[in-house]
């Protein structure tokens, strides 16, 4: 016997579920007969245990950022592969890489089983094609990363895509809430984070979800910083296609600059709204021409310098 958040049970039992997600929760029972008050203090309680359940999984979820950026440093991208909610997690995550960081599929990749209509409307069913998760990765290499995300661990979909990352020679990963996932043999970097029964039983869109949303948020965040793509703990590379965002620039070069809007505007007006070569100039007290050459790529490296990078370059190095 095996306890597992608060039940016991047998592992790879024939006749129970093989995942914590898919048990039933002693905590809920009685969900459907309490008070609204008391069904979202069930509901927050079992949420409240997640963070220390991810916790747990810091480690491995070291291992995968630092597979991450070497990969990508060696000309790699990330693919995510997953179905239903734990697809839908993956292309939320890559999605949001491109205005805040700059970063599209030329680093993040996302596939979802069944394609990006089934982002508004399930189809679960798309989940059991094996020879579709693999054939979505097949151009793959050794610089890239096939990360798998699974709530059960054991999604057929997201093992053909394993599989087949491994024949190719990509390193793997496999992000899921049960600690007995069948899948984690396929993967380098098994992130198993046991999130324990739901609320609701087997609504992995729940705990496992959030597990998966915070997981994901920490991996993609720590990849961009590895990169270069943040100054200190400001991002630099936002893409600026609306008003607000627009505005963030100002307020991000103030933060930076400690100084006043007005000539955060102007240097933003000097560089055609380029944040990292405003930042250096303003920082190094340096004229645009100088900000671009100490931030501009030098043959046989990845990227372009990051920001710290042109600063001491220009014998500045402010945070």
């Amino acid at each position: 016997m095996i306890a597992e958040a608060g039940i016991e049970r047998h592992a790879q039992s024939a006749s129970r579920p093989v995942s914590p997600t898919e048990e039933r929760n002693p905590r809920t029972r009685d969900i459907d007969v309490v008070s609204t008050a008391e069904m979202v203090r069930m509901i927050t309680d079992e949420d409240a245990a997640v963070i220390a359940a991810v916790r747990a999984a810091h480690p491995r979820i070291v291992e995968a950022i630092d597979l991450a950026v070497d990969g990508i440093r060696a000309g790699g991208r990330v693919h995510y592969v997953g179905s239903g909610t734990s697809g839908r997690m993956g292309l939320l995550d890559a999605a949001e890489l491109l205005p805040t960081y700059g970063v599209g599929e030329e680093m993040f990749v996302p596939h979802l089983a069944g394609g990006l209509s089934a982002f508004r409307k399930s189809a679960e069913g798309a989940e059991d094609d094996v020879e579709a998760g693999g054939a979505l990765v097949r151009d793959v290499g050794p610089a890239d990363i096939v990360f798998g995300i699974a709530a059960s661990g054991g999604t057929p979909y997201v093992g053909g895509a394993l599989d087949m990352g491994r024949a190719r020679g990509a390193r793997t990963v496999l992000l899921a809430s049960n600690p007995f996932a069948s899948l984690a043999p396929k993967a380098d970097v098994p992130i198993l984070v046991n999130t324990g029964p739901e609320a609701i039983t087997g609504s992995t869109r729940m705990k496992a979800g959030t597990a998966q949303k915070l997981v994901l948020n920490t991996f993609s965040t720590a990849v961009m910083v590895r990169l270069g793509k943040t100054y200190s703990n400001l991002m630099v590379e936002v893409i600026a296609s609306n008003a607000k965002l627009r505005g963030r620039l100002v307020r991000l070069l103030t933060q930076a600059t400690d100084l006043a809007p007005d000539v955060c505007e102007n240097a933003l007006a000097a560089t055609d709204g380029d944040l990292r070569i405003a930042l250096v100039m303003l920082v190094a007290g340096v004229d645009r021409s100088a900000a671009t050459g100490a931030l501009a790529a030098e043959p046989g490296r990845f990227g372009s310098p990051s920001v710290r990078e042109a600063l001491a370059t220009l014998g500045k190095n402010r945070a």
